[in-house]
């Protein structure tokens, strides 16, 4: 036994040492990482840079190395944003080292605004006389299509097909589900168009929120079918049989019905490039990914340390309090706001919007900031894929709005949500509660009991006091009546051609132009862009997914597709409260 003891405390004395050395031997190899991460590379000459389409592509790309490692799978994959495609794709239209863009197609969405303002920049590479090959080895899907048709040539694997059938929209609902659980969601909204809260309260879309999803759907594809049609000189009416009639679905149909220019496999696509590039057959592919090319100086750039564009990035759902990387914190954000708006070198904000809402208390605290700033310099406003209710709120005060055709805004309404489970905790659970007050409302809200109509009365009041704020903050920021405002409010969604038309924004474009755009409003001609709010350091980051993003690896490992209900279930119970949000439930695709 006492041998036994002592190689037992041997053996976890050694497991404890080693793991320390590997803890140190990861640390030291993390800090060369980061050391290295940020020196500039060259290129060789006759390069093709690489576009990885259908993947996830954030807003804001994060420069530090660590970035894209997930430490559940052991990779190191890091992804870049749209800010880094944008500027490279600019940056390698003047670098003689590069000829060409290869888009490497994938399979998950980045949203349609994101494509169309790739798709933008890759026409425009094109007009500098430099090739763009698209090309897909699976599924090609409308998203990247459409991202594909800003190419000179389109190639498919000769077994692939093309995912081309017009856009669907699917909305869950939960009513059925949580009453079997035995629990009510107790809703109160102002908006007839408000179908955020549908899922809870119906089984159906309503009239109103079929009509809405009807007519932005439609405007996004009607702009997909003109971009399209444009690009690859076939008429609207002709793509609109071939998607009726899945012409795609085999890639010969897809090959016959011009969709694609060609069926080739691998080789066959590495022997075209060699060619179109001028590399010789018995030479390498010199390709060079996004995350390289971003380490590339740009020698024709031009920086002003005296003039600064601050581009504050507000992607995800908006929150009270700090939030974290994957959410709009109200009062952190504000406070980063309030920061470059009393800093004098800072001669103009753009706000990068991509979030469905949230919180209206949080978007209205940002609302604040952005208002006071706009007092004093120019702010303008760049919106993604959503930029709606919460989203829309805190855009309300801008200079000036650029949104994308794409981009899904508006929704100008806001809603309550109390859950009570005082069914679910007695019938089904057999618990029961007891509440003792010392005044008559003590408890209110409650999700132990239903609401009593005096309290319903007191809910409504408050959703109808900040839909009154809401609408009274947007008419002044758009120069508009509050009457015309709220015709075209009532949580109606738009799409951003349409919110052009009825005057929620002031042009169509991108990034790029709201960038230029700022700068034209400051009257500077060079400046330095200065991307806020500033990321976490490396060591911050490794710590963070050793926590929350090694759990969302684990579930994403085991749920695979069905990990986006859990996060919608994981959203609902964040719901609480007055919220002005999209009904973002909705997938389009």
């Amino acid at each position: 036994m006492k041998n036994f003891l002592k190689y037992t405390l041997a053996t976890i004395t050694g497991i404890i040492i080693a793991s320390i050395l590997f803890f140190v031997v990861m640390l030291a190899s993390f800090s060369a990482i980061v050391s290295s991460g940020n020196k500039p590379v060259s290129i060789s000459n006759n390069s093709i840079l690489v576009l990885k389409a259908g993947v996830t592509i954030p807003d804001r790309g994060d420069q530090n190395p660590l970035s894209g490692i997930d430490l559940f799978n052991l990779t190191l994959s890091p992804a870049p944003g749209l800010n880094e495609i944008l500027n490279n794709i600019e940056k390698a239209s003047g670098d003689n080292k590069i000829k060409g863009i290869l888009i490497e197609n994938g399979l998950l969405p980045s949203g349609w605004a994101t494509t169309e303002e790739i798709r933008n920049a890759l026409l425009k590479f094109r007009g500098n006389g430099k090739f763009v090959i698209s090309y897909s080895d699976y599924i090609l899907t409308q998203e990247c299509y459409y991202l594909a048709t800003a190419a000179d040539k389109i190639f498919i694997n000769p077994a692939s097909m093309v995912d081309f059938k017009g856009l669907s929209s699917e909305v869950m609902f939960f009513k059925k589900a949580l009453e079997k659980l035995g629990v009510e969601v107790q809703v109160t909204r102002h908006g007839k168009f408000k179908g955020a809260v549908e899922p809870f309260i119906l089984d159906k879309l309503s009239e109103e929120n079929r009509t809405q999803i009807k007519d932005y759907a439609g405007s996004l594809w009607n702009q997909v079918i003109t971009d399209i049609s444009k690009s690859r000189d076939i008429p609207a009416e002709q793509l609109n049989r071939i998607a009726d009639n899945l012409d795609g679905n085999l890639a010969s149909g897809a090959y016959e019905s011009k969709l694609v220019d060609g069926l080739m496999y691998r080789d066959g696509l590495i022997d075209t490039l060699k060619i179109m590039s001028g590399i010789k057959k018995d030479k390498d592919l010199n390709l060079v990914s996004m995350t390289k090319y971003s380490k590339v100086p740009d020698t024709k750039m031009t920086y002003s340390l005296k003039n600064k564009l601050a581009v504050v990035y507000a992607s995800g759902i908006i929150v009270t309090g700090k939030g974290n990387g994957g959410n709009i914190g109200g009062n952190s954000y504000a406070d980063v706001i309030r920061k470059v708006r009393l800093d004098t070198s800072v001669r103009a904000i753009v706000l990068r919007v991509d979030s469905p809402g949230g919180s209206a208390t949080a978007s209205d605290i940002m609302w604040r900031e952005l208002d006071l700033a706009a007092k004093v310099k120019p702010v303008v406003i760049s919106m993604g894929n959503y930029a709606a209710s919460g989203g829309y709120f805190i855009s309300a005060p801008g200079t000036k709005i650029y949104a994308d055709p794409m981009t899904i805004s508006g929704s100008i309404g806001v809603f309550g949500l109390i859950p009570n489970v005082g069914k679910l905790l007695h019938e089904k659970l057999g618990l029961t509660t007891e509440i003792v007050n010392t005044n008559k409302n003590s408890d209110f809200p409650s999700i132990y009991r239903p609401m009593n109509p005096y309290e319903k009365e007191v809910m409504q009041l408050s959703i109808e006091k900040i839909y009154s704020d809401f609408v009274s903050k947007v008419a002044s920021g758009r120069k508009m009546s509050s009457e015309s405002v709220d015709s075209i409010g009532q949580g109606r969604v738009w799409s951003g051609t349409s919110a052009l038309k009825i005057g929620l924004v002031d042009e169509i474009g991108g990034l790029k132009d709201a960038i230029k755009g700022a700068a034209k409003l400051a009257g500077i001609e060079t400046y330095s862009i200065r991307e806020l709010p500033v990321l976490e350091d490396p060591y911050t980051r490794i710590m963070s997914q050793l926590s929350g993003e090694l759990r969302m690896s684990i579930l994403k490992n085991e749920l695979g597709e069905t990990v986006k209900y859990y996060n919608m279930v994981k959203e609902i119970k964040d719901m609480a409260g007055i919220q002005a949000r999209l009904p973002y439930f909705i997938d389009i695709h």
